[in-house]
């Protein structure tokens, strides 16, 4: 779970990635659901960017209209995100790290 709240840790204000990306990322290719596992139980002080974290076609995976929805789309219009009905547009905002990001930083 670690590598997970790593790689959240290091996505940058006004970006998204999502959950596959982000198992991809820690080394753990096909756990999308993990990522999910592993954010619900990251402690509250260490203040992740949960709310970056978006499924692979670009939608807040809560209900629409429910209060995590809710929150999910006010935290991520506040750093610039634009969502319209639940869909952020990956080719704008996702968060592609570069060569250099995934080498220097990532201790694995």
């Amino acid at each position: 779970m670690e590598k997970i709240w790593l790689i959240v840790s290091m996505i940058p204000e006004g970006c998204v990635s999502s959950y596959g990306k982000v198992a991809d990322l820690a080394g753990l290719p096909g756990r999308a659901r993990y990522v999910s596992k592993a954010l619900k139980s990251a402690p509250q002080e260490m203040n992740l960017p949960w709310f970056r974290v978006i499924n692979s076609q670009g939608r807040l995976s809560f209900k629409e209209n429910s209060q995590p929805y809710q929150i999910q789309t006010e935290l991520l219009r506040l750093e610039g995100v634009e969502v319209n009905r639940g869909k952020i547009r990956l080719k704008e905002f996702e968060w592609k790290p570069d060569i250099a990001t995934l080498v220097l930083q990532l201790p694995f």
